[in-house]
């Protein structure tokens, strides 16, 4: 009897799980709560494959053998209640793949930079000639590249959402890159949010490696609590006994089982301290994979780090203009402020997802000049930075921003626009937002 599969959200992971389950010989059914676009729709009629939009019918899904949900659906939604209720099995699209290839998966989290170092690890392996693919949050979706182009190697970047419905995929290389507060309007508090970046590691044994940040205050408290079965290799700026890898003087430093290796950093492309973990977080997992250093060295010289992600536009007048439109949390603002070098035009707001911007006050006041507001409410950040700049402008457009940073701005400044904020109430997406952005830039 032909096995059912039923998928929640017709997004990119659910289009991918869609072409895998019918590669497979399921019978697949897709259903979104929204409208599904048109493009997508072509595809599941090309696929042969049954839809509906605009809301959930709990008979159709109920019939599923399985249910491969969005991670962009809460868990505590209705329908997801429903069906969990019902005896069906509920996972995300990472375990959906993981069922259907037998290559070594490197999954790497994090609150930030986990999109860099996944981007960046992936060069390093491609670069050093192993046929490895990247996927999950960035990239293609990992159920449609097992499907239609398999690879012996997956680097995948995973989200607290996709690791909540993720039971029985192992990570062989697993990576947490740092644990601070985000997405608590969907976890009941911080040590929730802890826990779902954990279950990254959940699966391993003692083959395995988990990588992770040791100067991350929540990873070392938690690191203590729990029994962790992999090898595990610590980085940060202070040596360790055991295994770890540092970074100082422009050099990673890596001691892995009592051997040591030494990575020359002068050309590295990235900006930024934050890079610098990114970085160390890349060359352990290619260093485990026995990437000669030499290769490394070479590969990180010549990254070019994602778009939105402290992407530099252009020069207008003798002021740079920064994209770093993927920056929707404190921490991740915090990076990008830290790593300015010159008087910084900030551009900041959107929808507030909670945050503290205690952390962020230090830096703004000694390198912002002035804070341009860029959404709908800008109360809390008004509130929080009031005090630390001369000026605090609102604005309703990329357009209108841009353009106040211009007249605003003297040569040597530079205008980053990085939100600390998610973009959805003037813009359909961090990348929507950084788009337009960039589109104000260049019509200055």
């Amino acid at each position: 009897m032909q096995q059912k599969l039923a998928i929640l959200g017709a997004g990119i992971s659910g289009l991918g799980s869609a072409i895998l389950g019918v590669r497979q010989s399921w019978s697949v059914f897709v259903s979104d709560n929204g409208p599904i676009k048109i493009e997508t729709k072509q595809q599941l009629e090309n696929l042969g494959v049954e839809f509906e939009e605009n809301g959930h019918s709990f008979e159709n899904l109920a019939k599923a053998d399985i249910v491969v949900k969005s991670p962009g659906i809460p868990q505590t939604t209705p329908i997801v209640q429903k069906l969990i209720a019902a005896g069906i099995n509920v996972i995300s699209e990472i375990d959906w793949a993981t069922r259907f290839t037998n290559a070594t998966l490197i999954g790497i989290t994090g609150t930030n930079g986990k999109t860099t170092t996944t981007l960046l690890t992936y060069h390093l392996l491609k670069e050093a000639g192993l046929n490895v693919g990247c996927v999950g949050n960035v990239g293609i979706s990992f159920a449609q590249m097992v499907a239609e182009d398999p690879k012996d190697y997956y680097v995948i970047e995973v989200s607290s959402f996709q690791l909540d419905e993720t039971y029985h995929t192992r990570f062989h290389i697993a990576c947490i890159l740092n644990i601070t507060e985000d997405h608590l309007d969907r976890y009941e508090g911080m040590q929730g949010y802890i826990n779902s970046k954990f279950r990254i590691s959940r699966n391993q044994n003692e083959t395995d490696f988990l990588v992770y940040g040791i100067d991350c205050p929540n990873i070392q408290e938690e690191i203590i609590k729990r029994t962790i079965t992999a090898q595990s290799i610590s980085f940060g700026t202070i040596p360790r006994e055991k295994n770890f890898a540092t970074y100082r003087e422009n050099q990673i430093e890596i001691n892995r089982n009592n051997i040591k290796y030494t990575i020359d950093m002068n050309n590295f492309s990235l900006r930024g301290k934050h890079n610098q973990y990114n970085s160390m977080a890349a060359a352990v997992i290619a260093n485990i994979l026995e990437v000669r250093n030499d290769n490394i060295r070479e590969s990180m010289s010549n990254f070019q780090n994602m778009e939105h992600r402290l992407e530099t536009v252009t020069k207008v007048n003798g002021i740079e203009y920064i994209n770093d439109s993927k920056a929707t949390n404190v921490n991740s603002t915090w990076f990008a402020l830290e790593s300015m070098e010159k008087p910084v035009i900030w551009i900041a707001g959107g929808v507030d997802k909670g945050n503290n911007y205690s952390d962020l006050k230090p830096l703004v006041k000694e390198k912002v000049k002035l804070i341009i507001c860029l959404g709908l409410d800008n109360l809390k950040i008004h509130q929080a930075f009031q005090g630390d700049v001369d000026m605090i402008i609102n604005t309703s457009s990329a357009k209108e921003a841009v353009h106040v940073a211009s007249r605003m701005g003297s040569n040597g400044d530079a205008v980053l626009l990085s939100p600390a904020c998610a973009s959805f109430d003037l813009f359909d997406s961090y990348e929507d937002r950084g788009r337009k952005f960039k589109n104000a830039v260049r019509s200055l």
